[in-house]
């Protein structure tokens, strides 16, 4: 791999050359997105603010959704910067940013992360399929020729091998990218291959067995701690930073390690991205923070996001990543095309 590393000791500006964008000339990055990406950024911009002369960026945490809608509002100065998302924009998005003038974006993999099914560890040891996990949270589910309300109140009434216990889903909501995730990997891949669905099936119940838990998914980490009967839906790096307390359920007898999810092996993996606004280059901490992130330092195998839950990229592809946010190469939506 060739060189490429940002040296954490030693401030060096390189904005110089870059051009002036449509943003006022300023020096705080505003950054919006995606909560599972969000400790991530956060700890990018809070190593940026302690070791260069830039204040430190101000990070929101937006949902993938809410966070690239905010972006894509358009290029003036009072619009985000940087957008994170735990999934690729969608062509739609993409096209309402060009209508609003957002039309020179670079796309950022940072690494994999994995989504999980998670409850307390003093709760029961949890092996769940696609298909269990599918009719826990489906709004309606088949019952002979048709769709019925879901009737399902225990687990045990899924799967006579699961627990006998109540139901209670704390996952994220509709602004999140972990849903937008959840609803093609779980429920898209399983409504798939189960008879009674014309169409892959992503409508969530409503009746309370779901609750939609915001876009902190400390507090669903809470309130699994508070509730050992609960489960809770959210990315791998919070397990991660709770395995304390908390712990994952297998799915489809594969266990949520880092491993498994960047080889693919554990069925619910996903990347992860920032999207960069280049209209707003002259943004003085763009570069370096950029520039930071995207260092081996940060996203490399062993690099200090790791100890947060990252699951690094494979080395080629890192690289390519890193050559692509280098020459800050226009997204197209060609390049979003399933």
């Amino acid at each position: 791999m060739r060189p490429h590393s940002f040296k954490i000791l030693v401030a060096v500006s390189t904005i110089a050359g870059l051009g002036m964008g449509t943003a006022e000339a300023r020096d705080q990055l505003r950054i919006v997105g995606s909560s599972t990406v969000y400790p991530f950024s956060s700890y990018v911009a809070e190593e940026l603010g302690a070791v260069m002369d830039h204040p430190t960026p101000v990070v929101e945490s937006t949902g993938s959704g809410g966070g690239i809608e905010l972006f894509c509002a358009g290029a003036a100065a009072n619009t985000p910067d940087i957008t994170n998302s735990s999934r690729r924009m969608e062509a739609e998005e993409f096209e309402i940013c060009q209508e609003n003038g957002v039309t020179d974006i670079t796309e950022a993999p940072i690494g994999y992360d994995g989504i999980v099914v998670a409850n307390s560890k003093e709760g029961a040891d949890l092996d769940l399929t696609l298909e269990d996990i599918f009719l826990a949270v489906a709004k309606e589910v088949p019952q002979g020729s048709e769709l019925i309300d879901n009737p399902y109140k225990n687990w045990s009434e899924i799967n006579p091998d699961l627990p006998d216990q109540e139901i209670v889903i704390y996952g994220p909501p509709t602004t999140s990218g972990t849903r937008d995730s959840f609803e093609e990997l779980v429920m898209e891949a399983a409504s798939e291959e189960m008879d009674g669905y014309d169409d892959v099936y992503t409508a969530v119940r409503s009746d309370g067995v779901y609750v939609p838990s915001g876009e902190n998914d400390n507090l669903i980490v809470q309130r699994l701690e508070q509730d050992p009967g609960a489960v809770g839906i959210f990315g791998y790096s919070f397990l991660d930073a709770n395995a304390d307390v908390i712990k994952g359920a297998m799915i489809n007898g594969v266990a949520p390690d880092p491993e498994a999810i960047s080889s693919g092996e554990y069925p619910v993996a996903r990347s992860m991205f920032f999207y960069i606004k280049n209209a707003h280059a002259n943004v003085t901490s763009m570069e370096d923070y950029v520039s930071l992130f995207m260092s081996e330092q940060m996203v490399g195998e062993g690099g200090l996001l790791a100890d947060l839950g990252l699951i690094p990229l494979p080395e080629d592809q890192l690289e390519e990543a890193q050559e692509s946010v280098d020459d800050r190469k226009k997204l197209k939506a060609s390049d979003l095309e399933v």
